[in-house]
């Protein structure tokens, strides 16, 4: 085969997309969550040790992270926890999630490369809208795909399944961000090519043992490793 032949058979940009999750990836949501966990527990009757490292508690699907948080009481209050943690996060600590120093720019190369850009968070879609419209960051974003309102459809496999669906979007022309093992599992689940954030909250070690295809250590080598894994996805598609 020719090298223009090669050249021409390589998928335009505006074929290839980026998937990026929210917490960690985009904003450091530590604060907010851990503040949220901390009231809604208390609402029920639990006090956490203020000192104790919850960082895990960011990235699974918030159902799993309440059953567990609750059964080390014995509790079984699963939905009212869920519901008392909404209450605390939606009014207020939503909002104590900052930018990553340096994401801002990363996302706006991303957009301006003219691939397609998608959301692709375990939170409610309408929560996480409101936090990147609150940084400014929604114009930039194609779509937004997340857990539903009562928090189903939150596990990384469906959720990236569908939009792939939905958006008419070969896997072989997409990479997935995030922090998290569960980012990482879901993009792989799908045949698709997943960068590991090390900026953010799942480490070195888990992001190496989900089998990571990359990993950045800060957002300003972000846009050199999408491109990479997007080369490499298509010439192996």
């Amino acid at each position: 085969m020719t090298n223009l032949a090669k050249r021409s058979s390589s998928p335009r940009r505006e074929q290839q997309a980026v998937l990026l999750d929210l917490d960690g990836t985009l904003v450091a949501s530590h604060n907010g969550i851990i503040g949220a966990m901390h009231r809604a527990l208390h609402d029920l009757g639990h006090d956490m040790d203020p000192a104790r490292d919850l960082t895990w508690v960011i990235g699974p699907p918030l159902h799993d992270i309440m059953a567990r948080l609750l059964g080390e009481f014995g509790d079984d209050r699963v939905g009212q926890a869920v519901e008392r943690y909404k209450h605390h996060y939606e009014g207020g600590g939503l909002f104590d999630s900052p930018l990553f120093p340096g994401i801002q720019l990363a996302v706006e190369q991303l957009a301006a490369s003219g691939r397609r850009l998608f959301l692709a968070t375990s939170k409610p879609v309408h929560t996480a809208r409101r936090i990147l419209d609150a940084r400014g960051l929604s114009p930039l974003f194609e779509g937004m795909y997340g857990a539903r309102p009562d928090d189903s459809g939150a596990e990384k496999p469906e959720l990236i399944a569908g939009l792939l669906q939905r958006e008419a979007i070969a896997p072989e022309h997409a990479v997935m961000v995030g922090d998290r093992r569960f980012d990482i599992a879901g993009a792989h689940a799908n045949r698709m090519r997943a960068i590991g954030a090390l900026w953010g909250y799942g480490g070195r070690a888990e992001l190496e043992e989900a089998g990571a295809d990359a990993l950045v250590d800060a957002p300003d080598g972000l846009v050199e490793a999408v491109h990479t894994q997007l080369a490499a996805s298509a010439a192996h598609g």
